[in-house]
């Protein structure tokens, strides 16, 4: 994540240059990660929706597809917004040390430095809101297309020890920015991601002062 004033107006830039949307500093979602059955009395808690086992892991994307953050501790059955509540990437804006909007999906409460998209959009404003946060966030599911296919293991499933698995998943994080960073090409294939632990129509509940800053961007930025 950006350290420096000037270090997040660049990256406002450069998101801002795919689809107008204004100060964006990362676009979050999570990707769940096939593992083993782990046995024992936590083997439940691996159990996601989908009935198969897998960590959680919650990554925020920077606009050249970059891995900016990465949480991969949690079991699968544990929801993203969860797993957000209780990351220190959220402490950090808490306290005013990160700035700029997180983009995330209805999988998120709307807060003031997390927009998601409005479920049911009701005019021009809100429908043009919604297309430009949807174009934006989409890089955060390129980029989980990207990085599977880079490390097929994070697709097909590992069999290690949890703990191996975890340390496995940070370090094909690292790897995967060091190709970035040495201009390595990778094979682009967007995979849609759903996460299993939420229905398509279920918007998590944000806060009155979320609600209230993505109003004011609408009037503030989307408004003709």
């Amino acid at each position: 994540m950006p350290t420096t004033h000037a270090e997040e107006q660049h990256i406002y830039e450069q998101f801002y240059q795919i689809a107008h949307f204004p100060e964006v500093v990362g676009c979050i979602d999570c990707t769940h990660i096939p593992i083993k059955n782990p046995g024992g009395l936590v083997a439940e808690l691996y159990r996601n929706r989908k009935r198969t086992f897998s960590i959680n892991v919650q990554v925020v994307a920077g606009p050249s597809m970059k891995i900016m953050d990465i949480v991969a501790r949690w079991p699968g059955r544990e929801h993203d917004s969860m797993i957000f509540n209780n990351s220190s990437l959220k402490a950090r804006f808490e306290a005013g040390h990160l700035h700029g909007y997180l983009l995330g999906d209805s999988g998120y409460p709307c807060l003031p430095y997390l927009m998601t998209p409005l479920l049911h959009p009701e005019n021009d404003s809100e429908i043009l809101y919604n297309s430009s946060q949807i174009r934006t966030r989409n890089i955060v599911e390129r980029l989980f297309g990207v990085w599977k296919r880079r490390f097929p293991c994070l697709a097909k499933g590992l069999g290690t020890k949890l703990e191996t698995t975890c340390v496995i998943v940070v370090a094909c994080a690292v790897l995967y920015n060091i190709g970035i960073d040495f201009g390595e090409n990778l094979d682009e294939v967007l995979v849609e991601e759903r996460d299993p632990n939420i229905p398509e129509n279920l918007q998590v509940r944000g806060n009155a002062q979320g609600y209230g800053v993505r109003r004011a961007l609408i009037a503030r930025h989307f408004t003709e």
